[in-house]
């Protein structure tokens, strides 16, 4: 691999290839902000708009087989500008939506280009790391946090102008077609189709390696981990440690911030100790400071062991999905699969055992799927692939 020394070639295709990852955190904090309002509108109930939630993820779930096809025969580039154009245009279908079966169609398409544009950008990461040889995917996935951030901010000032779902929409759309045009002109070209039908192996479906299948037991259990951490963590502070209502959110506001705050410096330590190391230590102090923190019980302890969880489990994904980049395009879509159905089964899965027994005994299970984590890091194939300073 050669090290690239054009620093502003790196510059301009990592700041193109973060607007797509913001663009992603952007499109579905936008709608899912909404869906108070379009519940509102569309005259649902809960089960109704639990429905609607879940098709979002199922539509994301089952995507893989269209992906798969896809990235072979777009390849990365393409397949990420196609797929970033439909869910900007999804946002006004779903505001215009008559009526409910409609609206669950729409967001059950959004899915499958949600499943798109996570395995091209993803590929994307992957490509600018090994091009360059420098560390980005960790910072990349920071600015999927931050763009659900803008979604959240744009919300809230359209709530205050205006109670149009439609004009709400409409501006979330004209965002993204912004952050699509910058992105554009400064993403990796890839060979497409024929660079892949090349390969050997590339033209047709084969089964995963075993490599393969440990990435997908990482990714499941560290998106089970994250999903439920972020659906669950405030109702342990509230019923479990008896924290105040004040105080109770800040569960998840531990987590968030510290994920964030981790993937921001990730990438410093993949430089200095490899992608292996970082997820098998952090999968071990997630796993090993929430079970402490769940043994000793009290609200100074959850929010210490919610902070190890967000500080270990942040640099599992994008190190995971590196490594299955480096595989090939098709692992790269089973693996991105494997996570949609980690936060999908996450939070119900701790809801079951927590009817079965206890909350506790529930987060508990956060803490063993971190341990897990840690374990199939050391079955995985990490290449060493950056030699020059991540920057």
């Amino acid at each position: 691999m050669q090290v690239s020394s054009a620093g502003g070639s790196f510059l301009r295709a990592q700041t193109a290839i973060a607007a797509l990852f913001c663009s992603l955190g952007f499109q579905y904090a936008t709608w899912a902000s909404r869906i108070p309002a379009i519940k509102s509108d569309l005259g649902l109930g809960a089960a109704q708009v639990g429905m609607l939630l879940m098709a979002a993820g199922v539509g994301a779930a089952v995507s893989f087989p269209l992906v798969a096809v896809l990235m072979r025969r777009l390849g990365s580039l393409r397949l990420a500008l196609l797929s970033h154009l439909c869910l900007t245009l999804l946002l006004p279908a779903l505001a215009a939506a008559p009526g409910y079966p409609v609206a669950l169609l729409v967001l059950g398409v959004d899915g499958v280009f949600v499943g798109c544009l996570n395995v091209a950008m993803n590929a994307q990461g992957a490509a600018l790391e090994e091009r360059f040889a420098r560390h980005a995917m960790a910072r990349l996935h920071a600015v999927f946090s931050g763009g659900s951030l803008l979604a959240a901010l744009l919300a809230s000032a359209m709530n205050a102008l205006t109670p149009s779902v439609g004009t709400h929409f409409g501006a979330a759309a004209a965002v993204l077609l912004l952050l699509g045009g910058y992105a554009r002109t400064g993403l990796l070209a890839d060979g497409g189709a024929t660079a892949e039908a090349e390969k050997p192996g590339r033209g047709r479906w084969a089964l995963p390696s075993r490599v393969t299948l440990w990435m997908c037991c990482a990714m499941v259990f560290g998106t089970v981990a994250e999903g439920a951490m972020n659906d669950w963590s405030t109702l342990y502070m509230r019923d479990v440690a008896e924290a105040s209502a004040e105080i109770a959110p800040l569960g998840i506001a531990v987590v968030s911030g510290m994920m964030v705050l981790a993937r921001l410096f990730a990438d410093g330590w993949r430089d200095r100790w490899g992608d292996g190391r970082v997820v098998l230590l952090g999968g071990a102090l997630a796993g090993a400071g929430l079970a402490c923190a769940l043994a000793a019980g009290g609200v100074v302890p959850a929010l210490a062991g919610f902070a190890c969880v967000g500080l270990g489990i942040a640099a599992v994904t994008p190190c995971v999905y590196a490594a299955a980049a480096r595989e090939s395009s098709d692992a790269l879509t089973l693996v991105a699969a494997m996570g949609t159905t980690g936060l999908l089964a996450g939070p119900p899965l701790i809801g079951f055992i927590a009817s079965a027994s206890n909350l506790a005994w529930g987060m508990a299970t956060v803490a063993a799927s971190a341990l897990v984590v840690s374990l199939c890091s050391t079955r995985i194939r990490w290449t060493a692939q950056v030699t020059a300073t991540s920057g």
